[in-house]
């Protein structure tokens, strides 16, 4: 049987820069006319290997970017006016687009509103501690005040 290294995920055979054992009629006439995969040779795993090291070390290097974007996160005070009533409340409401505004503006940082942790909308004036996800796994929780303007 031939050895095939995976140029994209398989649902079948594996995870991209795999390399499997296909029959020789699955390779030339599924696999590779769709640019699944390539005929294995010892420089072409060479260069799979490579590849998948350097997928890795740029993947080790994300998670650190994003280890200090959270640490510098969790230092930060993030201050939201709003237009509030003499109780208290807003007369609108702090989103998480508002927040992810907030955090771009204050530190650069751009984050999807989709990974800031807020249950409900914030409605009145005071400090909240809110939780931002800036990569999978890494969690960091900011501290926003919302003021009257």
């Amino acid at each position: 049987m031939p050895q095939a290294i995976l140029l994209q995920d398989v649902e079948t055979l594996g995870e991209k820069g795999a390399v499997v054992d296909v029959s020789p009629g699955y390779l030339r006439n599924f696999l590779m006319p769709r640019k699944l995969a390539e005929v294995a040779t010892k420089g072409s795993i060479d260069a799979a290997t490579k590849r998948r090291e350097a997928a890795e070390r740029e993947q080790r290097a994300a998670v650190d970017r994003a280890r200090e974007s959270a640490e510098l996160l969790g230092k930060t005070v993030l201050t939201i006016p709003q237009q509030a009533g003499d109780d208290g409340r807003l007369f609108g409401s702090v989103t998480t687009q508002d927040i992810a505004d907030a955090i771009r503006d204050a530190r650069g940082i751009k984050i999807d509103k989709r990974k800031i942790d807020l249950e409900d909308p914030i409605k009145s004036v005071g400090t909240y501690m809110v939780s931002v996800e800036v990569v999978d796994g890494v969690i960091a929780t900011v501290k926003t005040m919302v003021v009257a303007s």
